[in-house]
This record gives C-alpha cells, sequence and structure tokens, in this order.
C-alpha cells in the first residue's frame, strides 16, 4: 500500500497581502487537496510577526474572518524546522513530552507580496531539497521587483511603457533631480508603484506634476524602491495566466473591469466584488472582482496578447505557474508588459475553470510540475571531486 503523501500548505506571511494569501490557501488549495484525498494536508500559517505554526485548525475560514486567530496563537506554540534530508516541521511541546514530527513530501506556497512569493521561501525549499509547486527562486525574485523585471523584459526586445526608478534613499537626498528627470522625460499621465509589491497596494495614477511628490511618498510609504512609468493611451486592460515548465499552456485573456479612475486597484480588485458593476453581459465574478471572460478584444489582440504574456513567461523564467499583465493600445493596436505575478491570487481558479481546468485538476498539474522540476534538477550532479584541499 503507498502511503500518502504530505504536502505542505504555507500561507499568511509579514506581507501586506497577508488576508490574500490566507484566502488563497484554504479556498483554492487546500479544499481543492482535501476534495481528492490524494494528499494529507499540513497547514503551515505564518503569522505577521515572523513565527510558524501548523494545526488542522488553521485550515478553518472562520478562524480568521472572526479574528479568533490571535486568541488561538496565544495558546499556541510556534513549530520549529529541521533540514534532514528534506523538510521536518517539529511541534514544540513541554521539556517531558516528545514533539510530534511532520516530514513535508512537497511544498505548496501560497504566499503574497514580501517574505514569501518574492523568492524568500522558495529558499528554504532550495536548501530543504523537496519539490515546490511554483515559479523557483530566481523567477519569483525578479519577477517582484518590477523594475528588474521589466529591464529583462525590454532585454528581450518585449514592448514595455517607458520607466524611471530609484529608491527611497536617491529621493531623499535629491528629489527635485528625480522629479525633474520625470517630467522631462516621461508624459502625463504616469503611475507611481512601489517596486516590489502586488495586489495593486500603494499605486497612484498622476495626471498632474504637482501630484507626483505626494504619489511617490504613498509609494515610499510600502516599498523602499519606487518605480514611475508612462500610462498607455486608448487602454485595454488585460492578463493571462499561464501554467507550465517547458510546455506552456495559457488560460483565458481576461479583461478586467477596471475602476472609473481607469486603473485595476486594490479596491477594484478585492474591496468592490459584491457592488454592481454593470457593463457587459460577459462580465463575470472571479477571484479579483468582475471581468470580461474572455477579453472582449480582436482575435488579432488576443492572439498577440497570449504571444507576449508566453513570451515574458520564458523571459523571465517562470515555471509551475504565473499571471503576465499586460496593457493594450486598442487605436494603435499594441500590446505592452505590465508586470508578472509569480504567485496569481487564488490561482486565478476562476479563469482556469472557464478554460476548462477544474480547481482539483489545476492543483494536480501544479504538483505534478513540482515534481516533474525537482527530477530534472536533482539529476544533475552537484558534487566535483579536486585536489584543492590538500594543497593546504
Amino acid at each position: 500500500m503507498v502511503s500518502m503523501k504530505n504536502i505542505g500548505v504555507f500561507f499568511g506571511g509579514q506581507s501586506a497581502e497577508h488576508d490574500i494569501s490566507i484566502v488563497t490557501a484554504i479556498a483554492s488549495v487546500i479544499k481543492p487537496l482535501e476534495a481528492m484525498s490524494a494528499y494529507r494536508v499540513i497547514p503551515v500559517y505564518i503569522a505577521k510577526n515572523g513565527a510558524w505554526y501548523s494545526d488542522q485548525k488553521l485550515k478553518d475560514i472562520k478562524l480568521y474572518q472572526t479574528g479568533e486567530i490571535d486568541s488561538f496563537l496565544k495558546k499556541s506554540r510556534p513549530i520549529s524546522v529541521r533540514f534532514d534530508s528534506g523538510l521536518v516541521l517539529k511541534q514544540t511541546k513541554g521539556l517531558l513530552r516528545k514533539a510530534p514530527e511532520t516530514r513535508l513530501d512537497i511544498a505548496f506556497p501560497a504566499m503574497h507580496g514580501t517574505h514569501g512569493e518574492d523568492g524568500e521561501l522558495m529558499g528554504v525549499f532550495e536548501l530543504a531539497g523537496i519539490p515546490y509547486v511554483g515559479c523557483e527562486l530566481l523567477a519569483s525574485a525578479i519577477a517582484m521587483d518590477k523594475v528588474v523585471c521589466k529591464k529583462i523584459i525590454e532585454a528581450y526586445d518585449i514592448p514595455t511603457p517607458k520607466m524611471i526608478s530609484f529608491s527611497k534613499q536617491e529621493y531623499q537626498e535629491n528629489a527635485t533631480r528625480y522629479e525633474k528627470d520625470i517630467a522631462d522625460k516621461l508624459q502625463l499621465p504616469l503611475f507611481v508603484k512601489p517596486a516590489r509589491l502586488g495586489s495593486s497596494i500603494g499605486i497612484t495614477k498622476v495626471s498632474s506634476h504637482k501630484d507626483l511628490q505626494g504619489a511617490i511618498e504613498v509609494a515610499l510609504h510600502f516599498d523602499t524602491k519606487v518605480l514611475i512609468e508612462e500610462s498607455v493611451n486608448n487602454l485595454i486592460e488585460v492578463t493571462v495566466p499561464i501554467m507550465g515548465n517547458h510546455d506552456l499552456t495559457p488560460a483565458l485573456v481576461e479583461q478586467p473591469i477596471v475602476s472609473a479612475e481607469g486603473s485595476f486597484d486594490f479596491e477594484t480588485k478585492y474591496l468592490k466584488r459584491n457592488k454592481k458593476t454593470g457593463g457587459a453581459k460577459s462580465a463575470q465574478k472571479g477571484a479579483q472582482g468582475y471581468s470580461k471572460l474572455p477579453a472582449e478584444i480582436p482575435k488579432k489582440l488576443y492572439d498577440s496578447s497570449i504571444e507576449t504574456a508566453c513570451a515574458a513567461y520564458k523571459a523571465i523564467g517562470c515555471s509551475g505557474i504565473a499571471r503576465v499583465d499586460l496593457l493594450i493600445d486598442e487605436k494603435q493596436q499594441k500590446v505592452y508588459f505590465n508586470e508578472l505575478n509569480p504567485l496569481p491570487g487564488s490561482l486565478y481558479r476562476h479563469n482556469w475553470h472557464a478554460a476548462g481546468v477544474s480547481a482539483t485538476e489545476l492543483v494536480t498539474r501544479l504538483i505534478d510540475l513540482a515534481q516533474q522540476r525537482h527530477r530534472e534538477k536533482t539529476a544533475v550532479n552537484t558534487s566535483f571531486k579536486t585536489n584543492f584541499l590538500k594543497q593546504f
């Protein structure tokens, strides 16, 4: 009899996207996994202070909705982690009791934002030598830094809006210089963004230079590096979820219904999802608000969106799953890369479902891709014998 594999689902974290991560983990990962009865699901909740906890009760969304999570954590002990030819989670009990241990066979990160999706957590799994779902460390780190990501995209000749970036320290030392550079080199309107944050947090659309300083301060409140980029005229925003390591499978091109200000911001994504939006009959309620699925754009632009998204996915070195956000100039019939999300919120399961992939099939495919990549990596020889140390 083949024993069930332990799959650790990691969520929460020290990030502005902590709550979004909880929803992704419980609704889009844990529930489909448990519906299959093929894995033993081990929830690993990372609290806002960075402590790790593991308990079956952490799989209940009501624990977080009611605020009971705070009292639960006060009564619980954080787990410890041991690297022992894998990743072992150890419950910390009393001195006189043997603490139970759980060895993970596979890791399924459902972490958004800093200290997780940005590659830090992937580094832990790499050190442990276990397969994990989603993009690898390097691709995750690149994707989460919008400035670095766009520079690589530019190197591959993939169209992306013009930008200027700088650190908090650079701006504080010479704000006038950077504001002049922006005025001289970029055309209004502009978007001011934290360089390393997702879920559209801290993003401001600026239509006048007098509003620029305030927008930069907002972005720097959430990050130490800021990105300012030109907007795209005659704008249509679309997004393309993609799955695969070598052979890529794109889902549907999706057209989010933007806010009145013309941007798909945090409020539009998460806080207005139960309000009436009006608009086309094709509008559907997805993981992040309402959207047209598939996007209502000409076939040429639709195909170009798929092509651009897949090119960006490969350029950044993604594997497993990612979502590529694109900007379309409808008049010029041109598609621009905007940014890449290495862990789409709720895995964008509503889009995959519309594309014919069920929630259980989605997580199963992602686990298979993780194990395929792990087999390929472990087949590579990482040792090299030399006589170097005998010289000393």
